[in-house]
């Protein structure tokens, strides 16, 4: 589907949709449980029906209990306390985390299950769970590094060694399923990167009653035979949502986002010290903020621990005056599209200038925003970045294969209209 985004002014309040980290993280904790938990404020983007598919695959029983709100009866079997799957596949659609987060945990099974994934997860790598899972006593049969896989546990504990350098979400599959071994574990982790998201696995488990202790994001301890405690939990928004709607505030009028915490763990709060950095306004209470449009300047911001905000921060940086640096594009080459090239690509057929002088460092030169035509790449963030970007632009900015925002943020182009200023 195109879709064409006249230039225009935004003011408003918006409530973007749950964080979809936290969401995943909080179905999987859930499954591991003994008893029944309820989580409210859950939104059904396309990465947490990947979730709910697994959890259901590996043997958790979910209805719904209002609008957003859904009752998880953990997965383990009465007898031996293990998981038991439904069927032999786990579908995870086009989902990275889930695809990281639930091999582990279908790896506590006995029986065979084939993680199974679609779209450009295909091309995505996934070979450093590999030797990891072997380490750790689980039957692996891959093809070359990519989707499908096939798992078969039980996984046991024990020391190992996992490149966290790529990505951390296959460290938080590991993190949540160890503590349901039957020995402990010690997990070393090489050069861990994203590790505000390890926290989040971390906040997540000791929400469940689960102990994980770490250092310096280094090292790992983790006991075996733990239990899950079915609990109660409010998922909280998306602060990745949430930067798209603040860079629209803040380079095209004022947009406040509502039930986003500023002292979240998530990784993407990073984007209030890019705003301030830029000149915006920044305004924030307990459970919302507001970006306020003020003359910009070039920032320089380091993104290598929150590599989702590249294409945020790249809508912001062309509405800039003077060239702006950002580090950590060796993040983005695997993401849904490869976003460094995808950023310099479509940002250059507006006029804004995007250079990539080294494998770590992206430069935009801000200016003047011309309308025409660009595509996403099949990527929600890409998509969301050039709608943005268009508010300021000289003409009608079309993208297409707009579709692609309901991997994360179903309702932002609806969302994005209701503020503009007529």
């Amino acid at each position: 589907m195109d879709r064409s985004i006249p230039p225009g002014r935004v003011a408003g309040t918006l409530t973007p949709p749950c964080s979809k980290s936290y969401a995943q993280r909080a179905l999987a904790a859930s499954l591991l449980c003994d008893g029944v938990s309820t989580l409210h404020n859950l939104g059904f983007c396309d990465d947490t029906r990947s979730a709910l598919r697994c959890i259901r695959a590996l043997g958790a029983r979910v209805r719904p209990t209002g609008d957003a709100s859904l009752a998880v009866e953990g997965g383990l079997h009465p007898v031996g306390r293990r998981l038991h799957p439904v069927g032999r596949r786990l579908p995870v659609g086009e989902s990275g985390l889930a695809t990281r987060l639930f091999t582990p945990i279908a790896s506590l099974c006995t029986e065979p299950v084939r993680i199974e994934g679609e779209g450009t997860l295909l091309r995505r790598p996934m070979g450093m769970m590999v030797p990891p899972l072997r380490q750790l006593g689980v039957r692996v049969k891959e093809h070359g590094g990519h989707l499908p896989f096939e798992v078969c546990g039980p996984m046991h504990g024990g020391e190992v060694t996992v490149d966290g350098s790529v990505s951390s979400q296959f460290v938080t599959g590991l993190l949540l399923a160890l503590p349901r071994a039957a020995g402990d574990t010690t997990l070393h982790v090489r050069d861990a990167v994203s590790t505000p998201y390890l926290d989040m696995t971390l906040d997540t488990a000791a929400h469940f009653g689960v102990e994980i202790f770490q250092r310096d994001y280094e090292e790992f301890y983790i006991p075996g035979a733990q239990r899950y405690c079915a609990t109660e939990l409010h998922i909280e928004g998306d602060w990745s949502a949430a930067a798209m709607l603040l860079v629209a505030g803040a380079t095209a009028g004022e947009v406040t986002v509502a039930n986003v915490p500023m002292l979240s763990k998530q990784a993407d709060t990073a984007v209030c010290t890019a705003l301030v950095r830029a000149g915006a306004a920044v305004i924030n209470d307990a459970r919302s903020v507001t970006a306020v449009r003020r003359p910009l300047r070039a920032f320089e911001f380091d993104a290598t621990h929150c590599p989702d905000l590249f294409p945020a921060l790249a809508a912001l940086a062309a509405a800039a005056e003077g060239v702006s640096i950002l580090h950590g594009t060796s993040r983005l080459r695997h993401k849904e599209s490869d976003r460094a090239e995808a950023i310099r690509e479509e940002y250059g057929r507006l006029g804004i200038e995007v250079d990539l002088p080294d494998r770590d460092v992206m430069t935009i030169r801000g200016g003047v925003i011309r309308g025409g035509r660009v595509h996403s790449h099949g990527d929600h963030r890409m998509a969301m970045s050039l709608a943005v970007a268009a508010l300021r632009a000289e003409g009608v900015v079309t993208i297409e294969d707009t579709e692609c925002v309901a991997k994360s943020y179903p309702e932002f182009f609806e969302d994005l209209e209701s503020i503009r200023i007529r």
